[in-house]
C-alpha cells in the first residue's frame, strides 16, 4: 500500500495574541470576554476576510491565519493594529503579531510545521500593538507597504534552532492612559533610559559580540520595569563607535538616564564596568565592576544582567525622587506627587503615613489610570491598618482593597502593582490564596525587581510556606541591599525565625532592621519578644520602653487587631514574647 503522501505549500503565517490576557481574565473574565467578542466580531475578523486570509483556528486569546500573499498578511497585520489602536481607551486590549514565510505541513484543515512555529514565536517577542515579522517577509513586502520596519537585529527564539534576523513595527495607536505605566498630566513625562553599546576595550572582536549580548539582555530585563521607558536597542546602538557627550546623547535620544559601560579583558580574567549617568548634568549616579572568568562567559553574561538590572532600577527611582523635591512644591504633576510620597511611606510613622497616603490620593485624582500609585496608596492604607496607626479604622481597609482591585483592573501585567495588591489583599482582605497566586505571577513577570521580591517575601511569610518567604526577601536583600524600605525586609527576615524558634537569629535580623530604621514599631516587636524568648528579661523590657516611647498607647490588643496570617502561630509568637515582656493587654 502506497504511503499517503504529506501535502506541502509555502505560505505567509500571522499569528497574533492578546497582550495579557490570562491576568485580565482574572480580573475581570465577562468584561474581557465581552470586548474580545467585539473585536473579532468587529474589526479582526472583518479585516482578515478583506485580505483574503484563512483563519486556520481561534485559540480563545489569540489566532493563526493563512495567507497566499505576504503583502496582504502585513497590510491585514497593520490594519488590525491600527483598528484596536483607536478603540484601545473603549476596549482595552492590545495584541502581539509575528508574521513568517515559510513551508507548511497541510492536516486537514490545520497547519503545522517551521513555519508555523516561527510566526508563534515572533508573536511572543513583538511589542504590545505592534508587529514582528522575519527577513524574509521583510524583503518580500519592502517598499509595498504603507508602514516602515525597523531592523532588531538577529535574536534566538526558543526552541529554533538558528538565529533569526527579524523587523519590528511598534505602531503608531494611542497608549491609553490606564495600561501599563502613569501617564502623566503636567508638563514632566516618566523618566526614560537609554542603554549605549558597551565599548570593547580589549582589541578582542570576540568580546564586542559579548559586550552586545549583555547589553540586549539588560535591556530587555530593564524593559520589564513599568515605571521608566528604556530605549530600544537600534537608537542607541547608532551611537556606536562614536565620541559621545552623555548630555548630548540624551537630548537626542530624549532619555533623562544613560546606562554605558566597557569591556576589558586581561589574561583569563573579564571585567564588565558599568555607570548610570544623570542625562542631563552628565553627574554619574552610580558604577560597579563586575569580574569573572573569560571562559564562563554565558555565566557571567547572566550574572552581570541580574545585578545591573537589580541595582540600576532602584537608583533611577532614588533619583526621580531627589529630582522631584527640587521641584517648585506647587507642582501638581501626578508622577511628581507619586513620587514625593515615597519617602514618607518608607518612613513607617503616623504622620509620614498621613502624608503618603494624603499625595498619591491627590496623584489618583490628577490621574485616574496611574496603576502604580493607586497600589501604593492600598499599601499606605494597609501599613495604617496593620501597624494600627491613631485613627486606623474599617474604612481604611475598605478603601486599601477598594484602591488594589482598581490598580489591579487597570495594570494586569504590571509586576510592582501585582505584587503591591497581592500583599494587600492577604494583609487586609484575608485573601490568601489570590494573593500568593498574583505574587507568584509578579516574580514569573519580573525576577529581578526588589519589591516585587520583598512584597512576595512578606506575603509568603502571611500566607505562604516560610522556606519560600525566606528565599524571596534574602534574594530582594541580596539584589538592593541598601535601598530604603529595607528595613521591612530585615524584620520580615526577623518574624521568619521568630516563628521558627530561632530567636537567636531573630535578634540579628531585628537588629539591623532597627540600624536602618529606629522607628518602625514591628521592629521592636521582634526585639522585644526574641529577647524574651531567650529569657533576657532586662533587655526585653529595655526594647518595650523604646517602643512605648515611639508608640504610646501600644498594647497587646492593638497588634492583634491589625495582625494576622494563614497559621496563627506566627503572629501568637510574637504576642506570647511580648506579654512574657510586661506588654500591657489592652
Amino acid at each position: 500500500m502506497a504511503e499517503e503522501r504529506v501535502q506541502r505549500r509555502l505560505a505567509a503565517i500571522l499569528a497574533a495574541d492578546v497582550v495579557g490576557y490570562s491576568s485580565m481574565i482574572e480580573a475581570d473574565e465577562n468584561g474581557t470576554l465581552a470586548a474580545l467578542r467585539k473585536i473579532w466580531g468587529e474589526t479582526f475578523n472583518p479585516i482578515v476576510a478583506a485580505h483574503y486570509g484563512r483563519i486556520v483556528k481561534m485559540m480563545g486569546d489569540g489566532a493563526l491565519i493563512e495567507f497566499g500573499s505576504v503583502v496582504e498578511a502585513v497590510e491585514c497585520a497593520v490594519a488590525i493594529q491600527k483598528a484596536i489602536g483607536e478603540r484601545i481607551d473603549e476596549l482595552r486590549i492590545e495584541f502581539r503579531v509575528g508574521i513568517n514565510l515559510g513551508e507548511i505541513v497541510i492536516e486537514g484543515d490545520d497547519i503545522f510545521g517551521d513555519g508555523v512555529n516561527v510566526a508563534a514565536r515572533l508573536e511572543s517577542q513583538a511589542t504590545p500593538g505592534g508587529i514582528l515579522v522575519s527577513d524574509m517577509v521583510h524583503a518580500q513586502v519592502s517598499g509595498k507597504i504603507g508602514v516602515t520596519f525597523t531592523d532588531a537585529g538577529e535574536i534566538t527564539l526558543k526552541n529554533i534552532e538558528r538565529p533569526l534576523r527579524v523587523w519590528r513595527w511598534d505602531g503608531d495607536r494611542r497608549v491609553p492612559a490606564s495600561r501599563h505605566a502613569p501617564s502623566p498630566t503636567g508638563h514632566e513625562v516618566m523618566p526614560s533610559l537609554g542603554v549605549l553599546p558597551f565599548q570593547n576595550m580589549s582589541g578582542d572582536p570576540q568580546q564586542e559580540y559579548f559586550a552586545d549580548g549583555v547589553v540586549e539582555d539588560i535591556i530587555t530585563a530593564l524593559s520589564r520595569f513599568r515605571y521608566f521607558a528604556v530605549i530600544a536597542r537600534n537608537s542607541s546602538f547608532a551611537y556606536r563607535n562614536r565620541p559621545i557627550d552623555v548630555r548630548l546623547m540624551a537630548r537626542e535620544l530624549g532619555v533623562r538616564y544613560v546606562l554605558e559601560g566597557s569591556v576589558r579583558r586581561a589574561g583569563s580574567r573579564l571585567r564588565i564596568s558599568t555607570q548610570l549617568v544623570d542625562g542631563a548634568t552628565g553627574v554619574h549616579l552610580w558604577a560597579h565592576n563586575f569580574d569573572g572568568a573569560a571562559e564562563d562567559v554565558f555565566d557571567v553574561q547572566d550574572r552581570i544582567t541580574e545585578s545591573v538590572v537589580a541595582l540600576v532600577a532602584p537608583k533611577i527611582q532614588r533619583a526621580e525622587i531627589d529630582r522631584s523635591r527640587r521641584k517648585r512644591p506647587e507642582s501638581l504633576d501626578a508622577y511628581d506627587l507619586y513620587l514625593q510620597a515615597l519617602p514618607e511611606m518608607y518612613a513607617s510613622r503616623p504622620e509620614a503615613n498621613v502624608r503618603a497616603i494624603e499625595l498619591l490620593e491627590r496623584s489618583v485624582a490628577l490621574d485616574p489610570g496611574f496603576a502604580l500609585a493607586m497600589a501604593r496608596a492600598a499599601h499606605a492604607y494597609v501599613l495604617r491598618v496593620c501597624m494600627q496607626f491613631p485613627g486606623a479604622s474599617s474604612a481604611d481597609a475598605e478603601r486599601a482593597l477598594a484602591l488594589a482591585r482598581g490598580a489591579l483592573a487597570i495594570a494586569r501585567d504590571d509586576a510592582q502593582v501585582l505584587s503591591i495588591c497581592a500583599v494587600a489583599l492577604i494583609q487586609v482582605g484575608k485573601n490568601y490564596d489570590v494573593g500568593i497566586a498574583l505574587l507568584r505571577r509578579a516574580i514569573a513577570e519580573n525576577p529581578n525587581n526588589g519589591v516585587v521580591l520583598a512584597n512576595a517575601g512578606i506575603g509568603a511569610l502571611l500566607a505562604g510556606d516560610l522556606g519560600e518567604a525566606t528565599d524571596y526577601l534574602q534574594r530582594a536583600l541580596r539584589l538592593n541591599p541598601n535601598e530604603i524600605g529595607t528595613h521591612w525586609q530585615l524584620s520580615g527576615m526577623a518574624h521568619i525565625r521568630m516563628a521558627e524558634g530561632r530567636y537567636e537569629e531573630a535578634l540579628d535580623w531585628a537588629t539591623r532592621s532597627q540600624a536602618i530604621n529606629p522607628g518602625y514599631d514591628a521592629t521592636h516587636w521582634m526585639l522585644v519578644a526574641a529577647n524574651a524568648h531567650l529569657g533576657r528579661m532586662d533587655e526585653a523590657r529595655n526594647h518595650l520602653a523604646g517602643l512605648e516611647a515611639i508608640s504610646p498607647g501600644i498594647s497587646l490588643e492593638r497588634i492583634r487587631r491589625g495582625q494576622h496570617a494563614i497559621d496563627p502561630h506566627r503572629i501568637d509568637v510574637l504576642i506570647e514574647g511580648m506579654r512574657m515582656a510586661g506588654m500591657r493587654e489592652s
